[in-house]
C-alpha cells in the first residue's frame, strides 16, 4: 500500500468510528450520526485532511456499515472493519498503515470538530521526538473524591490534573509495541497513551482546544451544533 497522492505529510492519522453510540439514543452508529446534517465521520475527516502533515487516513468502521463508510468518506480514505473494542479497532486500522509512515495519531471520530491546528500541534511535538503526546485541557471544576457510599473523602487538587483529548500521537514503534504488550492482558484499554505509559514511555503534553470536545450524549450534540454554527458565522 502507498499513500494517496492528494495527501501530503509524514503522519498517518487512525479514526476511530466503530463505537455503537448508545448514549445518544437509539439510531445508527455514533459515527454516521449527523451533526448540521452531515455525519460525525465525515467532519472529522474533513479536519484531518485540512492538516498538513497528514499523509495517510485510515478508518476503523462499524463492521456492519464499511461499504457505506468508504462511500461516505471517498477513495482517499482506507476503511477497515473495526473490532469489538476501542483497542481492537486501533490495533485494526494500525495494521492498515503503509510503511514509510513513523508518526501515527489515532483520533476520535467522536471529536468531529477537532481543529487541524491541534492535529498539528500533536504531529509536531512528536516529530520533535517525543514518543507519546497528548493534547489537554486544565480540569475547571473542583474534584471530590468519594467513597462506594457516596461520602466524601477527599479533595483532588485540580491544577496537577488535565483533561485529555484527541489524536494522541506516537512514533509508530511505540504504538505497535504498546498494542502488543496489551493483548497479552484481558482489559480492554481506552487510552492509547495510557498503553505507552505501561511500556515505560514518558507521554508529553500540548494544548488542546474546546472545540475537540467528544461527542457522546445529546447534550454534547447540542453544543457541537452552537460551535459548528459559531464557527460558520
Amino acid at each position: 500500500m502507498t499513500a494517496h497522492p492528494s495527501l501530503r505529510g509524514d503522519v498517518a492519522v487512525l479514526v476511530v468510528a466503530a463505537g455503537s453510540g448508545v448514549r445518544l439514543g437509539p439510531g445508527v452508529p455514533k459515527a454516521l450520526r449527523t451533526l448540521a446534517g452531515v455525519p460525525l465521520l465525515v467532519h472529522a475527516i474533513r479536519r484531518v485532511n485540512a492538516a498538513p502533515s497528514v499523509g495517510c487516513v485510515v478508518v476503523a468502521a462499524p463492521p456492519s456499515a464499511v461499504e457505506e463508510v468508504r462511500e461516505l468518506v471517498g477513495r482517499v480514505v482506507t476503511v477497515v472493519p473495526g473490532g469489538p473494542s476501542r483497542q481492537a479497532s486501533v490495533a485494526a486500522a494500525l495494521a492498515h498503515v503503509p510503511d514509510g509512515y513513523d508518526i501515527v495519531l489515532v483520533h476520535d471520530a467522536a471529536r468531529a470538530l477537532t481543529p487541524s491546528g491541534q492535529i498539528e500541534r500533536v504531529a509536531a511535538a512528536v516529530r520533535e521526538g517525543h514518543g507519546a503526546v497528548i493534547p489537554v485541557l486544565p480540569v475547571v471544576d473542583t474534584i471530590k473524591q468519594v467513597d462506594s457510599a457516596g461520602e466524601v473523602i477527599g479533595t483532588v487538587d485540580r491544577t496537577v490534573l488535565r483533561a485529555v483529548q484527541t489524536p494522541q500521537g506516537f512514533r509508530r514503534a511505540v504504538l505497535v509495541e504498546a498494542h502488543t504488550g496489551a493483548m497479552d492482558g484481558h482489559i480492554d484499554h481506552t487510552d492509547d497513551a495510557g498503553l505507552a505509559e505501561k511500556i515505560g514511555v514518558p507521554v508529553w503534553t500540548v494544548p488542546g482546544d474546546e472545540a475537540a470536545l467528544k461527542i457522546t450524549r445529546p447534550f454534547d450534540l447540542a453544543v457541537a451544533e452552537l460551535l459548528l454554527a459559531r464557527d460558520q458565522a
